[in-house]
């Protein structure tokens, strides 16, 4: 069994910012797709098809064999994949039904999710500060989401509701693959379980597509793969309940794309509740910075060892 990875915060939260921009990248071209008539599991089935020829071309022009894809923990891996396969089709299904800036804003419930999960599967600690960011962060939510004013369409809100969770609960697995296996390793066996899974819709949903719609499902497929390896290998260097909150930047690029690609903006409200929710994850990363910073009495610790 190899060490586990050094954690390295600061890195994890630049990765997890990378992440971030590919997976919404996938999530704006996952929309025109659906609007082009492509169905959701052909979707889905082309969005891992296609990182299994990147992930195995990648390691032969670079290494020269597969042996890194090797797996101590192939039982884990499957329910990863198991778990995978569900939150794929909640979120795709959200940012279907729901405009991007509305979907986005559902999901960043992900870190009041991550952060329950991290005390009750990892036991971690979870201080003052992150409970106050993650306050603050839920706080700027509620602002733009205004409950009761039905801006959401409820069944849309609750699927998106449904894949944070996912993607919470997926994040803690991932964590814990990452100290025995390496990102590309978890990437790729997750698409070796969800392609075939996948693949048993394509009898009753795939249809012919045109030269755009083949565009779409490639798009789909890089901006995917890289999103997932960079989502993966955050996991690697910082705490679930820390990096998780680095996906507030989705909304910067929600806005984005719904306002270049559908011509819809955010209504005010996100304006209002957008800038706590930035505030808390600076928050969370001065204080996981501060946590992992060594102690001069660590450092005399160590000297004189």
């Amino acid at each position: 069994m190899q060490a586990p990875p050094a954690t390295r915060p600061q890195l994890a939260l630049v990765i997890r910012l990378g992440a971030i921009a590919g997976l919404a990248t996938m999530s704006a071209l996952i929309k025109l797709a659906s609007q082009h008539g492509i169905h959701l599991f052909e979707i889905m089935f082309w969005r891992q098809f296609l990182t299994l020829p990147l992930i195995v071309g990648y390691l032969l022009a670079t290494t020269g064999n597969l042996k890194s894809l090797a797996t101590q923990r192939p039982g884990t891996q499957v329910m990863r994949g198991i778990y995978g396969t569900v939150g794929m089709v909640l979120n795709f299904g959200a940012v279907i039904l729901l405009p991007l800036a509305e979907a986005t804003t559902i999901n960043f419930t992900v870190p009041i999710w991550a952060v329950l999960l991290s005390i009750l599967l990892l036991k971690e600690k979870v201080g003052v500060w992150r409970w106050s960011a993650v306050l603050l962060g839920f706080a700027g939510i509620l602002v733009i989401a205004q409950p009761g004013g039905g801006h959401f369409p409820l069944y849309g809100a609750l699927v998106a509701l449904g894949g944070a969770f996912m993607i919470a609960l997926i994040s803690i697995q991932v964590a814990d693959l990452n100290r025995t296996d390496k990102p590309l390793t978890i990437v790729f066996y997750f698409a070796c379980v969800t392609t075939p899974i996948t693949a048993l819709a394509l009898p009753f949903v795939m249809t012919a597509h045109d030269s755009t719609g083949w565009l779409l499902l490639l798009g789909i497929g890089l901006s995917g793969a890289i999103g997932q390896l960079l989502l993966t290998a955050a996991l690697r260097f910082g705490k679930v309940a820390s990096v998780i909150v680095m996906d507030y930047s989705g909304l910067f690029w929600a806005t984005l794309y719904g306002w270049w690609l559908f011509d819809m903006l955010p209504p005010p409200s996100t304006w209002l509740g957008a800038p706590l929710i930035v505030i808390a994850g600076l928050v969370i990363a001065w204080r996981e910075h501060r946590l992992t910073r060594p102690t001069e009495r660590d450092i005399a610790r160590a000297e004189g060892t």
